[in-house]
């Protein structure tokens, strides 16, 4: 008879022997969500992450080492957009919530870029998988490249340099097409945006001919555009670049209508995204060019899974996606971590942030990879990388892709109150 004492002491050794995460059947995967809910690409991406999640966990859930897990989505608002939100403050709700809620991975992220390179040592000394979907800086990459523990920080949104370039291939469009080289930049006083101007000048607009008449940032707080519109009016500008992402920049837009400058009005300005905006500006966003940030949050029937999953959000939740950037990559990042999951067979964070790495997807955005700074790559083409697209509001309220080629349906149209520069126009 084997003695009770050996009995109890080799049960006392099993129950206390560590078992990896990966190896326990049925354990919950959890889902972190921080980010900043209050804003429509905040709300709307964990939108689309919940319906990533129920259409995972539907499906069997995540199957590592032939062990089914489920997703167990927690969300939380860093309320961290507006100019009393210092970074610090979100960093410090980002620390508690991860302390609390202890996830195995990231999805979303914060909004403002600010608060998310604040918090990358964080992220990076936790050794926690995290697919940022709305924060744009690329001084994230470029901490990603210099130092590897920042390696389990990626990003599935667009990135400031890959706008840039969206930026420069629709101004060439707008001087091929309509002979204009007159520009007014107006861009929002943060860090994403104020990098989206610095490279356009540097980059394309003081290189290529370009006569730039002028560039203001506008603090978060503003509501009146007129002055500088007025600037842009007196300097003959052919064209407004603008970059902002606030809810007053709605303003700009119907201040410009109402002005009417001889000028085109493009770039990004978050309230003109979305399919709802047409009756919302009453008819004020025609003419107006806003690159939108990820295929997906608006479809081409040239890539028909960016329809499939616009028109599954819209019957999931009864209103069409209205953010111009988030909601795309925020489901792909869930099926890209549940693909990375399996693949490392563990929740280890080194062994998932590795397969990570060698994501190769296709998905809603098109083709899905990353380059070494943990960028997803942005495109012209879906079959081959993931694509941003150019949209210009034309009467009756729709939004016609003009870039890229490979999903354009239309051709930029100048409003009545915009002449060419163009004498052949």
């Amino acid at each position: 008879m084997i003695p009770l004492r050996f009995i109890l002491t080799l049960l006392a050794a099993v129950l206390l022997w560590p078992v990896s995460a990966a190896a326990v059947e049925g354990r919950e995967i959890i889902l972190g969500a921080p980010t900043s809910l209050k804003t429509v690409e905040g709300s709307e991406s964990l939108n689309a992450v919940q319906m990533a999640v129920a259409e995972i966990n539907g499906a069997g859930g995540v199957t590592i080492n032939g062990e089914s897990h489920q997703f167990r989505l927690a969300p939380f608002d860093l309320r961290e957009v507006g100019p009393a939100s210092p970074p610090g403050l979100a960093v410090a709700k980002l620390r508690a919530f991860i302390k609390e809620k202890k996830p195995d991975a990231l999805v979303i992220g914060p909004f403002r870029s600010e608060v998310l390179l604040a918090s990358m040592d964080l992220l990076a000394d936790k050794k926690l998988p995290t697919l940022c979907c709305i924060a744009m800086s690329p001084a994230v990459d470029a901490k990603i490249l210099t130092n590897p523990k920042y390696k389990y920080i990626f990003r599935v949104g667009l990135n400031t340099k890959y706008l840039v370039a969206y930026l420069i291939e629709t101004m060439k469009l707008l001087r091929r097409k309509f002979g204009f080289e007159r520009v007014f930049v107006l861009n929002q006083d943060v860090a994403w945006a104020r990098s989206t101007a610095y490279l356009m000048l540097k980059l394309y607009l003081g290189r290529s001919g370009w006569q730039v008449l002028g560039q203001e940032n506008c603090p978060e707080e503003t509501t009146d555009f007129r002055r500088a519109l007025a600037r842009a009016k007196d300097g003959r500008a052919q064209v407004i670049l603008a970059v902002f992402d606030m809810p007053s920049s709605r303003n700009l837009v119907m201040q410009w209508h109402e002005m009417k400058p001889p000028a085109a009005l493009c770039g990004f300005i978050s309230p003109a995204s979305g399919p709802e905006a047409w009756s919302s500006f009453r008819g004020g966003l025609e003419g107006v060019i806003n690159v939108i940030f990820e295929l997906g949050n608006l479809p081409s029937p040239k890539y028909p899974p960016s329809e499939v999953f616009f028109e599954a959000y819209r019957r999931r939740y009864g209103l069409p996606i209205q953010a111009g950037h988030g909601p795309a990559p925020a489901y792909e990042s869930v099926y890209i971590l549940a693909k990375a999951f399996e693949r490392a067979g563990t929740l280890d964070p080194d062994g998932v942030a590795a397969a990570l790495e060698a994501t190769d997807r296709r998905g809603v955005m098109g083709r899905l990879m990353f380059h070494r700074g943990h960028q997803a790559i942005f495109g012209e083409n879906p079959q081959k990388e993931v694509l941003a697209c150019v949209a210009q509001w034309q009467a009756p309220g729709k939004r016609v892709i003009v870039f890229p080629r490979t999903v354009a349906d239309g051709q930029i149209i100048l409003p009545p109150f915009i002449k060419s520069g163009n004498p052949s126009q």
